[in-house]
């Protein structure tokens, strides 16, 4: 149910029953990332607006994917609007993380048994707990009818990349802004959970470390401003090759608002674009 935007008074008995209730208060959606929603408190709290920021190739999408895919396996309903790539591609990449299965297999489709098995087993995962998988609409933010997410009861709203819900109106940055604004009203209004993805907005490579922070994001300082909780991916392999560092990862928790910052480690299976959390290995 959205919020009601009328005020109110506050309501000391609600309160007091909660502190005798067991458990955390149920507003988290998981991100089925173990080490990351420790950090989180449970996960990123309904009405949250999350930002995931990073390099060039350093697996933005593939991140964002995983936390769709492992949300929904959890029980939430989610949605993922991806301006790099139509449904059918990421069913493909969905797949091929399930499955630990190389997505070039998956294309050509010459399977052996045992492969072919491992497929079967994802196909009938994502039958049971799939996201719903859309491109972003073509007309912005105007496109993403929270009318829509409300009546399918959606819990976690995922946009790849933020930068995709611009239509040219105005300049980039402004148009960033605006729909970082709006996003976040949404989050509130339809108390749902928004992550978005985001290039950097300043270069990385050239300086001593090159690790995202909340100075690097764009949309005139809206992201940072706007956003509940800024994660940066990093991985050192993109900036000094070293066989001991293939694949290895770091999530770091640049803003929080309501907790501590810290990062996690993290490690990505290239060949299935496949992110794990060191916690579960």
């Amino acid at each position: 149910m959205p919020n009601d935007p009328r005020p109110r008074p506050f309501d000391a008995a609600a309160w007091l029953a909660r502190l005798d209730e067991t458990g955390p208060v149920d507003d988290a959606i998981s991100t089925g990332f173990p080490s990351v929603d420790a950090r989180l408190g449970g996960g990123p709290r309904r009405g949250d607006l999350v930002v995931l920021c990073g390099d060039d190739g350093v697996g933005k999408s593939a991140f964002a994917l995983a936390v769709a895919l492992r949300a929904a396996e959890a029980g939430h309903e989610v949605a993922l609007f991806s301006g790099e790539a139509d449904t059918e591609r990421l069913i493909e990449r969905s797949l091929a993380i399930l499955s630990r299965t190389p997505p070039d297999l998956l294309r050509r489709g010459s399977l052996d048994e045992e492969t072919r098995a491992r497929v079967g087993a994802a196909v009938l995962r994502l039958r049971d707990h799939s996201p719903l998988f859309s491109f972003v609409p073509p007309n912005g933010i105007g496109g993403l009818s929270d009318l829509l997410i409300d009546q399918l009861g959606i819990g976690l709203v995922i946009v790849d990349p933020i930068e995709a819900l611009v239509t040219g109106r105005t300049t980039r940055d402004e148009e960033v802004a605006h729909v970082v604004r709006e996003l976040k009203a949404m989050a509130v209004r339809r108390r749902c959970v928004v992550l978005v993805t985001t290039h950097l907005a300043q270069p990385v490579r050239e300086r001593p470390d090159p690790r995202p922070q909340l100075d690097d994001l764009g949309g005139l300082g809206a992201l940072a401003q706007h956003a509940d909780v800024v994660l940066g991916l990093y991985r050192e392999e993109l900036y000094h090759a070293a066989s001991d560092i293939d694949g290895a990862a770091e999530l770091h928790l640049r803003k929080h608002r309501t907790g501590s910052l810290g990062w996690v480690d993290l490690y990505l299976y290239k060949q299935w674009l496949r992110f794990e959390d060191m916690v579960e290995e």
